[in-house]
C-alpha cells in the first residue's frame, strides 16, 4: 500500500494549479506512509497482490504418517488431499477532493493541505475499519459495512469463529476456534484456549502442531491491563503463592483501535499464530490496484479534482490460525 500511482490531466502544469500538484503529492504520500506504520492490517492479515479478478486459496491435508516396512519393503503410497477453498474477489473503492481556484487565488495553502492530509487518511482509515469489521463480524457468516454486506465465512462454509468447522475427509469431526470464558480474561481462560489451539488438526486428524503467538485485543483499558499482567509477570498474576508463569515472554499483544471494545455485550480477546496464518494462506488480504490518483480541472467548475480509486478485498480461507474468547461468546466452554 505503500506505493501511491499518481497520473496528472494535460495542462496543469501550464495553469493556477501547477505550482500545487507536487506539494499535494507529497502531503498524500508522506500521510499514507505515516499512517501505514501504525496499522494492524499487515500484522493480522497475509498480504497478497492479484493480476486477476479474484484468487482462490486452497488447503491440503497433511500427508500420512511414515510406516515401518521392514527390510526392503515398499514405499507405501500416500498423498495430500485438496480441502475445502475460497475465493476473494476485490472490490473496488473511490474518493475524491477538489481545491478551488478561489483556494489558490486567496493563498489559503492551510486549506489545501487539509484536504489532501483529509483525502490520505480516509482512504487508509477505511482500509482499517474494513478489516477490523471483518475481523470482528467472523463471529458471524457475514457483517455489514458502508451499507454493504461481506462475507465472513471461510473455505468450509462456516463462521470464521465457529463451534462446528466440519472436515472435508472425516463425516462428522468437528473442531472449535471460538470459545466462552464467563469470567472474562484470565490467566486460566488463556491458558485453556491456548491448549486447544496446540490441540487443532487437519481434515484427517493429524495434529497440526498450531503455536499461537500473538494476542489481538481492543483498545479496553481493563482489558489490556490482565493482558499484559498475564504475559509480561515472571509470577503468576492471580496467585499470591510466587507461582512461575510460564507465559511470561511468549506473546505479541496487539491493541487494535479499530475492533469493536465489546462483542455480546462483553470484553473479548483473539489468539493467532502468526506463522501458520502465513504458510497456510488463513486470513488473505488481497490488493489489485494500489491506490491511483488522479488530478484534473474540471471544466464546469474550474477546481483541481483529485480523486483516488483502489481495489482491495479480504477474506477467511482456513480458520485454524486464529480463535476468539471471551464472556458475551456463544462458544465452547473454557
Amino acid at each position: 500500500m505503500s506505493e501511491i500511482i499518481f497520473s496528472q490531466g494535460s495542462g496543469l502544469n501550464d495553469s493556477l494549479f501547477g505550482k500545487s500538484q507536487d506539494p499535494i503529492k507529497a502531503v498524500i504520500t508522506d500521510k499514507a506512509e505515516e499512517f501505514e506504520r501504525g496499522s494492524q492490517i499487515k500484522n493480522i492479515f497475509g498480504m497478497e497482490t492479484s493480476t486477476r479478478f479474484a484468487e482462490k486459496f486452497t488447503s491440503e491435508t497433511a500427508l500420512d504418517d511414515f510406516q515401518n516396512v521392514g527390510e526392503n519393503g515398499a514405499y507405501p503410497k500416500t498423498g495430500f488431499q485438496e480441502g475445502f477453498s475460497k475465493t476473494i474477489e476485490p472490490a473496488t473503492w473511490k474518493s475524491s477532493f477538489e481545491i478551488t481556484r478561489e483556494m489558490l487565488e486567496d493563498s489559503q495553502y492551510p486549506k489545501v493541505k487539509k484536504k489532501a492530509t483529509g483525502f490520505t487518511q480516509s482512504y487508509n482509515r477505511t482500509r482499517e475499519k474494513y478489516a477490523a469489521s471483518l475481523l470482528a463480524g467472523g463471529v458471524g457468516t457475514s457483517m455489514m459495512f458502508g451499507g454493504v454486506k461481506y462475507d465472513t465465512t471461510t473455505a468450509d462454509g462456516k463462521a470464521l469463529f465457529a463451534t462446528d468447522h466440519p472436515s472435508k475427509t472425516k463425516a462428522g469431526y468437528v473442531q472449535s476456534n471460538i470459545f466462552k470464558a464467563a469470567d472474562g480474561f484470565s490467566v486460566a481462560a488463556m491458558d485453556k484456549m491456548e491448549e486447544a489451539m496446540q490441540s487443532f488438526c487437519d481434515d484427517d486428524g493429524h495434529l497440526l502442531s498450531v503455536m499461537p503467538d500473538t494476542i489481538i485485543i481492543p483498545n479496553n483499558a481493563a482489558l489490556k491491563r490482565s493482558v499484559i499482567a498475564a504475559i509480561d509477570s515472571q509470577y503468576d498474576p492471580e496467585s499470591d503463592k510466587n507461582a512461575v508463569n510460564f507465559q511470561c515472554g511468549l506473546w505479541r499483544v496487539l491493541v487494535w483501535n479499530y475492533l469493536p471494545k465489546t462483542i455480546g455485550g462483553q470484553p473479548y480477546w483473539l489468539m493467532m499464530d502468526s506463522q501458520f496464518k502465513e504458510n497456510y494462506d488463513c486470513l488473505p488480504w488481497v490488493d489489485r490496484v494500489k491506490l491511483t490518483v488522479r488530478s484534473y480541472v474540471d471544466e464546469n467548475t474550474d477546481a483541481n479534482v483529485w480523486s483516488g480509486r483502489a481495489r482491495f478485498g479480504a477474506g477467511f480461507n482456513n480458520w485454524r490460525c486464529i480463535s476468539i474468547g471471551g464472556a458475551g461468546l456463544n462458544g465452547t466452554e473454557l
